[in-house]
């Protein structure tokens, strides 16, 4: 059983965020859903990503560094798309981590240290013609942090939409995000 904190998408804590963490806990893992906005959802990923530039991505990542204080370590880091920003700095900096899931974006490594740390294993999810995750640089550090970590896979899953693990957006694609979770639950099966 593996102990996960998830953070959410630019547009909040939405059902899917929720059913997503609640399908991992029906495998057997204990989920924490932390809301960097505070109760805010948001119809639309421009007015996501606007209130989250508005709150600052220092912030954010406070807000994230707070959720994780109020838990033991020894945790998963796991984050859609903005969650990511929190999930990978904890992920490298918060001692104890266990391990990281990067849903539909990764950031550079060295944006929160020199490397990946070698005893946390890491996996990184997106499609390979999302413009935002194939479009904007994020498979190729997804690409740098597998080429230099002892412990990383990258999954690409053909097409070109954002959000596809979220089962409450239009944008969801079932036979993927499927794929996703079934790879997310048996790399969560193997954290000791």
């Amino acid at each position: 059983m593996a102990e996960v904190l998830l953070f959410h998408h630019a547009l909040g804590v939405t059902p899917g965020v929720e059913e997503t963490a609640q399908v991992l806990r029906d495998a057997g893992h204990v989920v924490h859903v932390a809301d960097l906005f505070e109760g805010e959802t948001f119809g639309s990923l421009e007015e996501g990503v606007d209130h989250a530039e508005e709150l600052g991505f220092g912030t954010l990542l406070e807000r994230g560094r707070a959720a994780a204080d109020r838990l033991p370590p020894g945790l998963v880091y796991a984050g859609t798309s903005l969650g990511v920003l929190p999930a990978q700095a904890l992920a490298q900096t918060r001692p104890g981590a266990k391990g990281a899931v990067l849903l539909e974006a990764c950031i550079p490594v060295s944006e929160f240290g020199d490397e990946w740390p070698a005893e946390v294993p890491v996996q990184v999810h997106g499609m390979d013609a999302d413009p935002f995750f194939a479009g904007e640089g994020d498979v190729d550090a997804a690409r740098e942090l597998v080429d230099a970590s002892q412990d990383a896979e990258l999954f690409l899953y053909p097409g070109d939409r954002h959000l596809f693990t979220d089962p409450s957006l239009p944008s969801y694609e079932p036979e993927a995000a499927a794929l996703v979770v079934e790879r997310v639950v048996r790399f969560l099966d193997g954290i000791r």
